[in-house]
């Protein structure tokens, strides 16, 4: 890689962190006197406050790739959302960059994003802390062969969402959830036997959950299809401006009574809900071929 890029990356990742400890003082202060009031409203308060810190950090992060990473993106469909709606957002997942990419088209649009986690990224120096303050649900899954063996934890990562998304019916949010679970590469495609040929295949029970939790509150879905022409890169190779275009479709529909149901207990809306999944996915994989051969058109301001 050519020093200049180095040179770009390394000075956009300090800046990254600069950032970052900047905002963590304040959101771990407010963090510690939500712990310690016991005051439901005060609390609200200070996570409205808590929201509004993340997005700030997250502005300076997208003035940082504006400049630094100069990353052209190409964005079609829907643009108009509301910042007092509540949202639930899809999306193909290939690179941690997916997750710069949803803040840089989303921050100030809609309300602040919320990601499920897995449990061990609380442990992430600074940013695991951030997240735990930020009341990010963290998601702790449990293998078959721990559920045979402790036949008790069945439906405790579901325990684990309900009280997450409770905390999310007070006040707007957006909340982010990977249906993929994890990060597309071609070896784990290969090993599911993926259906669909640019995707992982979906899986449909953690959407259902964390639509059900929310009781109603969450009426539009989100879809965003995120595409790298040139392959899929890496953290450093974004913050290099290794990555010159990048092709996002965004489309919203609405989330009916039809989507929800008891995905463990009743098998025929589970077998209606898994089948609306793997529509959207079959739709998502024709528009991901699309977009990898489209001309780019509408640029990211």
């Amino acid at each position: 890689m050519p020093v200049l890029f180095v040179l770009k990356g390394l000075v956009s990742f300090f800046l990254i962190i600069m950032n970052t400890l900047i905002c963590f003082v304040p959101v771990m202060v407010l963090a510690l006197f939500k712990c310690i009031l016991p005051f439901a409203s005060i609390r609200a308060v200070l996570n409205v406050v808590l929201d509004n810190i993340a997005t700030f950090w997250i502005g300076i992060n997208n003035i940082n790739q504006r400049y630094l990473g100069r990353s052209v993106i190409d964005v079609s469909g829907a643009r108009d959302f509301v910042l007092n709606d509540w949202y639930m957002i899809t999306a193909n997942h290939q690179s941690w960059v997916d997750i710069l990419i949803l803040q840089r088209l989303f921050n100030r649009r809609i309300p602040f994003i919320k990601f499920f986690l897995k449990r061990e990224l609380i442990w992430v120096p600074f940013i695991g802390l951030a997240w735990w303050a930020l009341e990010f649900p963290f998601m702790k899954r449990y293998s078959s062969a721990l559920l045979k063996k402790k036949p008790e934890l069945k439906g405790k990562d579901i325990e684990v969402t309900k009280k997450a998304c409770d905390k999310f019916q007070y006040f707007p949010v957006s909340i982010m959830n990977f249906l993929e679970g994890t990060r597309f590469t071609i070896e784990k495609h290969d090993q599911q036997s993926s259906q669909y040929k640019h995707l992982l295949m979906p899986k449909a029970g953690g959407l259902s959950f964390a639509l059900n939790a929310m009781d109603g509150k969450l009426h539009q879905l989100i879809d965003v299809t995120i595409v790298y022409p040139e392959g899929i890169p890496s953290f450093f190779d974004y913050l290099c401006g290794k990555v010159p275009n990048i092709k996002v479709h965004i489309r919203v529909m609405p989330i009916d009574d039809s989507l929800l149901g008891n995905y463990q207990g009743d098998a025929e809306y589970r077998a209606y809900f898994q089948q609306w999944v793997n529509n959207l996915w079959q739709e998502k994989d024709q528009q991901f071929a699309c977009l990898l051969h489209a001309e780019t058109k509408n640029i990211e301001q």
